[in-house]
């Protein structure tokens, strides 16, 4: 989510935007299009670039973690088929 200041910097520049006549109530104006934004913001279920950045770290964590076991197991597996194929058939 935006934090409080760059919404209220979003909502004051929509408000200085709007006609002459409407400037009058720019205090209103700013504080109902800050409460939309933040409606409207929160709605898109949007998230921060830390909250962005962090998750990136841990999915790349998981994507290495992820290969070392598959070339373990490719490992153990090529093991196993070797042992079974040297065993005599009884």
């Amino acid at each position: 989510m935006l934090d409080p200041k760059q919404l209220d910097e979003m909502a004051r520049k929509l408000a200085q935007n709007l006609p002459s006549g409407l400037r009058d109530f720019q205090q209103e104006v700013e504080k109902n299009m800050r409460s939309a934004l933040q409606n409207m913001l929160s709605r898109m279920d949007l998230v921060t670039r830390e909250e962005f950045d962090a998750q990136a770290k841990v999915l790349a964590r998981t994507r290495a973690q992820l290969e070392t076991l598959e070339a373990r197991v490719a490992a153990l597996e090529g093991t196993t088929s070797k042992e079974s194929a040297e065993k005599p058939a009884e």
